[in-house]
């Protein structure tokens, strides 16, 4: 019985031995079978990766390489930085301009009204000037009082002292009563200052161009395209003269094909 036992004990023992043994085996050879499972996993598979987020494939020499989205973002805001930069400098560079001309027509108009009360002030107490009245003409003349700038203009050129005044100036008090008459609908008297003034002074492109002008409007394209070219002949490059000099020419040709 004790033999029985015995034997029953060590057939137990073989037994357990053998199992252990198996699970051993099986064991060691799980190992290089699961590493073979897993080498033939996809690369691209999410299989045993680790959670985090993924942008879209990126293909590098036919690769598919994923490339994370922060990543792209840090790329994308080193790009969009110096856009912005740019930008910004462009707007405050149109701000500092627009506010200089904004400053700088504040304190011209300030000036210029300034200038017209000490003027005012002097025809008043009757000690105003032939070139008083005529910077008083001006000033009006810019804030388009037409009338009231045509009278002191006036009598500019009637307190003139054309032996003692300049000849240069005195195109320009010309040219000045021209235009407060071109814009009081008096066309032939505007004509007749402008006149006046190139004949002062032959080289005094803006009252060429006004009277080329007023002259084109009345229609006289021929005696327009004088004035335009008369200007021509001493600034080639004017572009207020090239450009109705040429409309005038096609107005000429025109009519004298008709004719």
């Amino acid at each position: 019985m004790s033999m029985s036992i015995v034997c029953g004990r060590g057939v137990a023992m073989l037994a357990g031995g053998l199992q252990r043994q198996n699970r051993v085996s099986v064991s060691l050879c799980s190992a290089p079978l699961r590493r073979g499972m897993e080498a033939r996993v996809p690369s691209h598979s999410y299989v045993g990766l680790k959670k985090r987020k993924i942008s879209p494939v990126a293909k590098d020499e036919g690769v598919a390489k994923a490339v994370p989205v922060d990543v792209l973002y840090e790329i994308a805001e080193g790009l969009e930085t110096p856009v912005q930069l740019v930008y910004l400098t462009t707007l405050l560079g149109f701000l500092v301009v627009g506010a200089y001309f904004v400053v700088r027509q504040v304190l011209f108009k300030r000036e210029m009204e300034e200038a017209a009360k000490v003027l005012g002030e002097r025809v008043r107490n009757q000690e105003a000037t032939a070139e008083d009245y005529y910077e008083l003409g001006v000033i009006l003349l810019r804030k388009k009082l037409f009338t009231q700038a045509n009278s002191n203009l006036k009598k500019a050129l009637k307190d003139w002292d054309e032996d003692e005044g300049d000849e240069e100036v005195l195109a320009q008090v010309y040219n000045a009563l021209g235009y407060s008459y071109f814009n009081l609908d008096r066309v032939e008297d505007a004509i007749k200052q402008y006149t006046k003034a190139v004949e002062l002074q032959p080289g005094y492109l803006t009252a060429w161009n006004n009277l080329g002008d007023v002259l084109e409007k009345q229609k006289r394209y021929g005696e327009a395209l004088s004035a335009y070219q008369e200007v021509l002949g001493l600034d080639p490059g004017n572009t207020v003269a090239k450009e109705r000099a040429a409309y005038c020419k096609t107005r000429v040709d025109r009519t004298q094909g008709i004719m």
